[in-house]
């Protein structure tokens, strides 16, 4: 199954998330198929930064991958609208 999930990278203590559609039985940081957006908590001016493709992330969708908890809230926090 899909499943569109975040997969951590950056440095100690300034995680940067890159959201992707993988594979669900790959682990978190393995191969994925596709780069969907980029999400960091706090970048060098402190502000929290967001970056989607969300027309990607509807195809995936409506080819049956499912949303992370995590992404979804993500999405839903930032009023990105999927459709």
């Amino acid at each position: 199954m899909l499943s569109i999930r975040l997969s951590r990278g950056g440095r100690v203590h300034r995680p940067v998330y890159t959201i992707v559609a993988a594979d669900s039985r790959r682990s978190a940081t393995g191969k994925f198929l596709e780069k969907l957006g980029r999400y960091e908590p706090q970048n060098e001016e402190g502000a929290t930064l967001i970056d989607v493709k969300a027309d990607r992330i509807q195809h995936w969708v409506s080819n049956g991958a499912q949303l992370s908890d995590t992404v979804k809230s993500l999405l839903k926090r930032n009023k990105i609208t999927l459709g």
